[in-house]
């Protein structure tokens, strides 16, 4: 397994864990630690033994966003290509085939609270504190916070999450339906191993369709489309040896 400097990954019993290893600056990311997340992305879907992933962060901190010294001296060139890749980032957590847990260990906020927003699962610790709060830098989100937020929650609390750019407790956001659970701060590990063994046992095949078609691609497409498109799902997964196997075992058990 190759070695990172910014980020570690672990790979076990179906289980990758992307773990943010800067945490003398509370993880905020810089030029290498985004390659090297892209990197591990790349080696986590497309190990087909992978089954769920897992992204947390190293010390007191998720991810604080972008490291401001060095994003305030980046050429016009160097922004975009940040910027660039971020979407890149987020997109490829996202578009993965497998469902992705964003277990927040403490402040997600900018750039971390968006990568937590492109994964499909969010489990806090009591203290966690989340946000946007680019609006104090006269900025916005740039990862697609202002886009992902609306699938989340309604247009009120949106504009208020992004115009104030207050930071949220875990409690706020899991009454908002933004984080999944909030657990005490010592259980995150094993809050976070028991929500991805209950992935684990799920079928691959039908979580891949229930992602394809929550994808804000689909669902911004016409209901009449859309129905159409779980209609085919359904019968493409129904003829498949795995669902033929589940649904024999089910009728001989309940018949």
């Amino acid at each position: 397994m190759k070695q990172y400097e910014t980020i570690e990954l672990e790979l076990q019993d179906g289980v990758a864990t992307l773990i943010l290893n800067r945490p003398e600056f509370l993880n905020a990311m810089n030029f290498q630690m985004m390659n090297e997340i892209i990197e591990a992305l790349t080696v986590i879907t497309s190990d087909p033994s992978i089954r769920v992933a897992v992204i947390t962060g190293k010390g007191r901190s998720f991810m604080t966003g972008a490291d401001i010294k060095e994003y305030a001296v980046q050429t016009p060139e160097q922004f975009k290509s940040f910027q660039q890749k971020g979407i890149k980032l987020y997109q490829t957590i996202e578009n993965a085939a497998i469902p992705f847990i964003a277990a927040i260990n403490g402040f997600a906020l900018g750039g971390g609270f968006e990568i937590a927003l492109a994964c499909d699962f969010i489990i806090a610790i009591d203290s966690a504190k989340m946000g946007l709060p680019e609006v104090h830098l006269g900025l916005i989100p740039g990862g697609g916070g202002t886009q992902r937020l609306l699938y989340k929650i309604g247009m009120n609390r949106v504009k208020e999450m992004l115009m104030l750019g207050q930071s949220y407790s875990a409690q706020q956001m899991l009454e908002w339906g933004i984080v999944n659970i909030i657990c005490a701060d010592g259980d995150l590990a094993a809050t976070v191993k028991e929500t991805a063994d209950k992935f684990k046992r799920r079928p691959g095949q039908s979580l891949r369709s229930i992602k394809k078609l929550l994808h804000p691609d689909v669902i911004e497409a016409p209901f009449s489309e859309r129905i159409i498109k779980e209609g085919d799902e359904v019968f493409h997964l129904f003829y498949t040896s795995v669902a033929q196997d589940l649904i024999k075992k089910f009728a001989k058990k309940n018949g």
